[in-house]
């Protein structure tokens, strides 16, 4: 049964005019700023972690820029207590990559885990280890060769601890999905594994064990921590912003970059086992054909994973050209074996590397910190102008030093390219870390 109607006397059944106010906007908070404070880094992990990794960032950039330029003029006088090629590359792989790592392992890895996070002064040991040993391992190279082991030794020490640490999460976990996780964790073991072997092949004076086990660490570390988190946080990254695009992960996805990882693992030690360069065309020509067939499918999956579409979005397209890196550095790598193999001349030299390191790792660096950086620090999730600038300059500059690489190939391009990354990433560095000392915009805590 229904209410009866009024009457049409009845005083609800007279038209009053309402003047009806539009809803109030919800009050916004006002920006919050405040100064630059050291004590202000202990407020979240990813701002310790981040910004002593933009310390040993910038410092070996210009420390090789300065390298760069001694080799071309000769103007500087430098001497060096252990190879500065082994110097560079172990600091470029080993030195600011877990920092960054630590920043943004132990902010989102405990909730991947579903388990408690740690206080960030808890941290605050094994990141300083690091960064004070990579300081002291780049003074050590010209200064004294047992002041750089000294410094290596205690990066290698802040690395297992903080492996150590985040193994202890995932110890504690009782999270369904621990995939991400444990391929971190695991890779972090073979990190700080390979670190210390570096450490000895120095002490024995072993410079090309050193730089194999440098090789070992790029793949089996640093390479696998990135696709780890790749795998992860694209796709969901993307679905955020265009709906249209779904999260699709397939574990096999994961599966094929961990074994390119591996594949490249095992053959960097065939490379070193073999008695004369391509004493083995067989196994060579498997290289070219794993490398070119699993290249081609990572160059489809940033397609599929929605690499048009992202171009609109800046931060997004980001992400996403970096990831094209990957199946590029192996398809140059390809080549570049296959060039070799026909010719007997490594006639691209180390170009292959640096797209990897330089083009995949270094790209995808700048967005995944620069998105950390803007989401944690109550700021909006956009790259800027000047951002945008810069990961595009960083985009040339990869070419700079894959052309450098090419077999007679002019002297200046390299001192050039070393001049442009140190530029771009100085810039990047200094900007954020102006950031992570102050507290966030919207006032909230972290």
């Amino acid at each position: 049964m229904t209410e009866p109607s009024p009457p049409p006397s009845s005083p609800a059944r007279r038209a009053i005019p309402v003047q009806v106010a539009p809803p109030a906007a919800p009050a916004r908070r006002p920006q919050v700023h405040g100064p630059w404070r050291p004590s202000t880094l202990l407020a979240s992990p990813h701002r310790l972690g981040f910004f002593l990794a933009a310390l040993v960032l910038v410092v070996a950039s210009l420390w090789w820029l300065a390298v760069q330029v001694d080799r071309a003029t000769g103007a500087l006088g430098i001497v060096s207590a252990v190879p500065s090629t082994l110097t560079h590359a172990t600091v470029m792989v080993f030195g600011f990559m877990p920092l960054y790592f630590s920043g943004f392992l132990f902010t989102a890895g405990p909730k991947w885990l579903n388990v408690q996070p740690y206080e960030t002064i808890q941290l605050r040991v094994p990141l300083l280890l690091q960064a004070v040993g990579w300081v002291l391992w780049l003074c050590g190279a010209h200064a004294h060769a047992v002041l750089a082991l000294a410094g290596l030794a205690m990066a290698v020490a802040g690395l297992a601890w903080m492996v150590g640490m985040f193994w202890r999460l995932i110890r504690a976990s009782r999270a369904p999905d621990q995939v991400h996780g444990r391929t971190v964790g695991v890779a972090g073991v073979v990190g700080a594994l390979s670190l210390a072997a570096v450490a000895i092949c120095v002490w024995l004076g072993r410079v090309d064990l050193a730089l194999v086990w440098v090789r070992t660490g790029l793949w089996g570390f640093i390479v696998v921590t990135y696709v780890a988190v790749a795998h992860r946080m694209i796709p969901f990254f993307t679905s955020s912003v265009l709906p249209m695009i779904e999260v699709w992960r397939p574990l096999w996805v994961l599966r094929l970059m961990l074994g390119v990882a591996a594949f490249e693992v095992t053959a960097v030690w065939v490379d070193t086992l073999a008695p004369a360069p391509h004493a083995w065309p067989l196994w060579t020509g498997v290289v070219i054909v794993f490398e070119l067939v699993t290249g081609a499918v990572l160059l489809w999956l940033a397609v599929v994973w929605g690499l048009v579409q992202s171009l609109k979005i800046r931060l997004l397209a980001m992400l996403h050209v970096g990831f094209v890196w990957f199946g590029l550095a192996l398809v140059y790598s390809a080549l570049s074996q296959l060039v070799w193999l026909l010719t007997g001349e490594a006639l691209l030299g180390l170009g292959a590397v640096h797209a990897l390191s330089m083009g995949f790792l270094g790209s995808l660096m700048l967005a995944m910190v620069t998105r950390v950086s803007c989401g944690h620090g109550g700021r909006a999730l956009t790259a800027d102008d000047l951002v945008w600038v810069l990961f595009w300059a960083l985009q040339v500059t990869v070419l700079l030093r894959l052309a450098a690489a090419v077999q007679g190939a002019p002297t200046w391009l390299t001192p050039l390219a070393a001049l442009a990354w140190a530029g771009v990433v100085t810039a990047w560095a200094l900007r954020y870390a102006n950031w992570y000392g102050r507290p966030r915009t919207d006032g909230r805590p972290g």
